[in-house]
């Protein structure tokens, strides 16, 4: 099990990779930092868990938006150098409402994903919590024991996980690879960050074509 704990400014760099239209304006120098962090103030703090300060999450954009004014001086040499890649197909992404479960239940839950897919992710959240596993039989046999979850469940999707050295720079990594990405016509999903490993879910058919773009990354 992979269990993430997120930053601000991690959360704050997913909202913007995940949002096309703001992304695409904070590059160009459109957006009124403040007016953004308003914006995104209570989807910060729901999934951080606790109130965030409005010049916190201001600070968060700046930096990333810094991050674009100094792509042109890193793209001589490659985001991704001596990164590691995986690529899963074939994932699930289920969200469960926090209400729903007391604490025994929740542990029991997870302990019962852990016998089928050891190798799932755990995601939390102030209200709820995310899995993302295979679609595999058994997995569905275990959703079906919560009918009231079934509208929360996302399918045909594949993860690519991102492992960058510590030694390397990350900070810029998601909002450069989202930028190459959607200029070669495909969208990130959703993206997850944590000590080790960066994880950005797309949809299963845009999966080996993304995983081969990384790859080319890596060896230039």
């Amino acid at each position: 099990m992979k269990a993430v704990n997120i930053s601000v400014p991690d959360v704050v760099r997913e909202i913007i990779t995940n949002n096309r239209s703001i992304h695409d304006c904070l590059k160009m120098d459109l957006v009124n930092y403040t007016a953004l962090a308003v914006k995104i103030q209570k989807d910060v703090e729901a999934q951080v868990g606790g109130p965030v300060n409005l010049n916190t999450i201001v600070v968060a954009i700046k930096r990333y938006a810094d991050s674009y004014e100094r792509k042109d001086d890193v793209q001589n040499e490659p985001v991704l150098k001596n990164a590691r890649l995986s690529l899963t197909d074939g994932i699930v992404d289920v969200k469960f409402s926090a209400n729903d479960f007391g604490t025994d239940d929740l542990v029991d839950l997870i302990n019962r994903f852990t016998q089928i897919d050891p190798d799932y992710g755990f995601f939390r959240l102030t209200d709820s919590f995310r899995l993302l596993t295979e679609d595999i039989s058994d997995v569905r046999k275990l959703l079906e024991s919560f009918p009231s979850q079934k509208n929360n469940l996302q399918t045909g999707l594949a993860k690519i996980s991102i492992h960058i050295p510590p030694t390397e720079n990350r900070s810029d990594v998601v909002s450069y690879l989202s930028e190459m990405l959607h200029n070669r016509g495909i969208e990130i999903i959703n993206a997850y960050f944590g000590q080790d490993d960066i994880i950005i879910i797309l949809g299963e058919k845009d999966a080996a074509r993304a995983y081969e773009i990384l790859r080319a990354e890596i060896s230039r």
